[in-house]
């Protein structure tokens, strides 16, 4: 029982932290909101158990190998320098391993499920590992737009599984989440300008102003309001769903505007953390619309 416990610990305080879990759930939830906002009729609940699976393990394997790449970044910056790789708590070829044994795994549960929601994974995971955080994040401020692009692919291809094709809808569930990312992304880099700068990593704010990164901040509340008012829209959302919405809207627009017209740590701080709720109850409304 001992050594049991041990193992728990040690899989706990060191492996775990590695996959990022509320990211990770948030992202998988959206791809499950993809598939159920128009489900097929009969919903196959084995089908759309391999969805929830196969997203689990790419997107998780994704995040570790990330860390990896990025493990010298995260020992240079005070938020991330107490990460399982960064303190050499876990070896850079145990990441690779675990990291690239779910993407594995992820892969078959789509290939399994159909060729059109494998490509799309396929596609997210190579925007994610290889073209955001190998390619582009040390080399352009404006990487975050492609970290955006990936981080449409969960909800795109839960889309893309239930319909069979990319249409307009999917389309406009991915650009939510591209339009989502500067909203909780850069206003990350804001709180921790500083930390960034130190790690040589490029951000809106470091190299544009604040003036730049307070007006991209701005647009991307608007703009994400706005999709999302289109897309319950078009779904023929329930009144309930659409004045939650509303509600939900409301407070990101004012967040909006408050970040626009100046911002302060405080500020920064709640807008941070009320994106991320913006998105996760308007996700919510949508998965609760298709099994309802």
């Amino acid at each position: 029982m001992a050594d049991l416990a041990t193992t728990a610990s040690v899989l706990k305080e060191n492996y775990l932290p590695l996959i990022k879990g509320r990211q990770t759930l948030l992202l998988a939830l959206t791809g499950v909101a993809g598939y159920l906002c128009q489900p097929p009729d009969p919903v196959d609940w084995w089908v759309f158990i391999s969805l929830l699976g196969s997203l689990l393990l790419t997107i998780s394997g994704c995040t570790v190998l990330n860390m990896l790449v990025d493990r010298d970044i995260d020992c240079q910056m005070e938020r991330t320098r107490h990460r399982p790789l960064a303190e050499g708590r876990v070896r850079p070829w145990s990441a690779v391993w675990l990291g690239a044994s779910m993407l594995m795994l992820g892969f078959l549960f789509a290939a399994v499920l159909s060729l059109p929601y494998l490509m799309v994974i396929l596609a997210g995971a190579l925007l994610n590992v290889v073209v955001y955080t190998f390619w582009l994040k040390r080399r352009t401020a404006w990487s975050i737009l492609w970290g955006g692009v990936a981080g449409g692919m969960p909800i795109l291809a839960g889309h893309v599984l239930a319909i069979g094709r990319v249409d307009l809808l999917g389309v406009l569930l991915a650009l939510i989440i591209v339009c989502w990312i500067p909203s909780h992304n850069l206003t990350l880099s804001m709180l921790y300008s500083e930390d960034y700068y130190q790690a040589g990593v490029p951000t809106v704010l470091n190299m544009y102003g604040e003036k730049v990164s307070r007006l991209v901040v701005a647009l991307s509340c608007l703009t994400v309001s706005l999709i999302m008012v289109i897309v319950f829209y078009r779904l023929g959302l329930d009144g309930f769903s659409m004045a939650m919405l509303f509600i939900l809207s409301l407070g990101l627009i004012g967040l909006a505007i408050g970040s626009w017209a100046g911002t302060t740590p405080k500020l920064l701080s709640i807008l941070y953390k009320y994106s991320s709720l913006y998105l996760l109850v308007s996700t919510v409304l949508l998965v609760l619309s298709g099994v309802s």
